[in-house]
């Protein structure tokens, strides 16, 4: 099986954050194909760990300041072509808000049950086994 090959642009840095029971999600005004809800995520800016961009674009977005705890993986992302990086990370302070308005539509803290009708496509199956182990049934 090939690996699809990512673009040149640079790589996205994604913030799978789960606080009390739910996962973070932000939706885009403008949706990427089917991608309409996503994690917090955003480019990964030259010189910076793909860790350091997941906490920037994480309180540029939201509002929150989140703590990088476990890398979940990489892939080139089939649906957009760019390579991603998905990082567990936790809630340390701020106040949820849309930090780009321009940009970003609302926000929703979702449970397990409630995943499907966000995402629809399913996870990244290493994001999903982190998700399966964290989030209450």
């Amino acid at each position: 099986m090939t690996r699809p090959a990512a673009d040149n642009r640079p790589g996205i840095a994604a913030a799978v954050v789960v606080h009390e029971g739910r996962l973070l999600m932000v939706r885009r005004r403008k949706s990427e194909g089917e991608l309409s809800w996503q994690f917090p995520a955003g480019e990964i800016e030259p010189g910076e760990s793909p860790g350091a961009a997941t906490v920037r674009e994480a309180k540029e977005e939201t509002g929150l300041d989140v703590t990088a705890v476990r890398l979940l993986g990489e892939r080139v992302h089939p649906a957009t072509g760019r390579r991603m990086t998905y990082t567990a990370c936790e809630v340390t302070g701020g106040t949820l808000r849309v930090g780009d308005p321009e940009d970003l539509a609302e926000l929703a803290w979702v449970g397990r049950a409630e995943l499907a009708s966000y995402v629809p496509y399913g996870f990244f199956e290493p994001v999903q086994r982190y998700l399966d182990e964290t989030l209450p049934d």
